[in-house]
C-alpha cells in the first residue's frame, strides 16, 4: 500500500506544477511595441524618395539603412528608432530629416500542441490567443480549452506562463495548447 502511495503522490503533484504568468507578463501587452528580428518596417524620410522603403530587422537586431549603415533596432520603440535614424542622417547627410516609421509586417507567432494545424503564423495587432488558435485550425478533440501556456520575451528574458485563451498575444509569442487529462 505504501509503495502504491509513493508512486501516486509524485504523479499527482506533477499535474499541478505549472507556473502562472507573472505580473510583467500581462504588463507587456500594454507597453509600447518593441521591435525585434523578423519585423519589417516601412521607413519614410519626407521628400527623400531614395531613402523611403521597406526594411527588415535582421537576426542581429539591426536595420541596414542607406547612407548611415546598420542601425540598432532590437528593443526600440518606433519613436526611438525614428529619432536614431534622424540623428544619424543629420550627421552630414540631411539638414533636418523628417523620419516616420510604421510596421509593415510583424514577426510571426508560433502555435503548438493540441490544435488543428500547428505551425508558424502571421501576427495581427490586437490578436488574442483564441484568434490565434482559430487561425491554426481550432482546438483538437483532446485539447484543454480553458488556458494555454505562452512563452514570451520580456526585457531580454524568455518567460513562460499559463494564461486564459481570452488574453492578448504579442508578436513573437509561442502558444502551447496542452492536452486535457480526461
Amino acid at each position: 500500500m505504501l509503495l502504491v502511495l509513493a508512486l501516486i503522490v509524485p504523479a499527482v503533484s506533477g499535474c499541478s506544477g505549472y507556473r502562472p504568468a507573472p505580473k510583467a507578463f500581462h504588463e507587456a501587452t500594454i507597453q509600447p511595441y518593441r521591435l525585434d528580428s523578423g519585423d519589417r518596417l516601412r521607413i519614410t524620410v519626407f521628400e527623400q524618395a531614395g531613402l523611403s522603403n521597406t526594411y527588415s530587422i535582421d537576426q542581429a537586431g539591426y536595420v541596414a539603412f542607406p547612407l548611415v549603415g546598420a542601425v540598432p533596432a532590437r528593443g526600440k520603440t518606433l519613436q526611438e528608432l525614428e529619432g536614431i535614424i534622424a540623428g544619424k542622417l543629420r550627421q552630414g547627410y540631411l539638414r533636418d530629416p523628417d523620419v516616420s516609421i510604421e510596421i509593415d509586417r510583424y514577426r510571426s507567432i508560433y502555435i503548438m500542441g493540441e490544435v488543428g494545424q500547428a505551425g508558424q503564423y502571421s501576427y495581427v495587432a490586437g490578436m488574442t490567443i483564441q484568434n490565434a488558435i482559430a487561425v491554426a485550425g481550432g482546438f483538437s478533440p483532446r485539447a484543454n480549452q480553458g488556458d494555454v501556456d505562452v512563452t514570451r520575451k520580456i526585457n531580454g528574458k524568455i518567460i513562460t506562463g499559463r494564461v486564459s485563451i481570452s488574453d492578448p498575444i504579442l508578436a513573437g509569442d509561442t502558444i502551447y495548447v496542452r492536452e486535457r487529462l480526461f
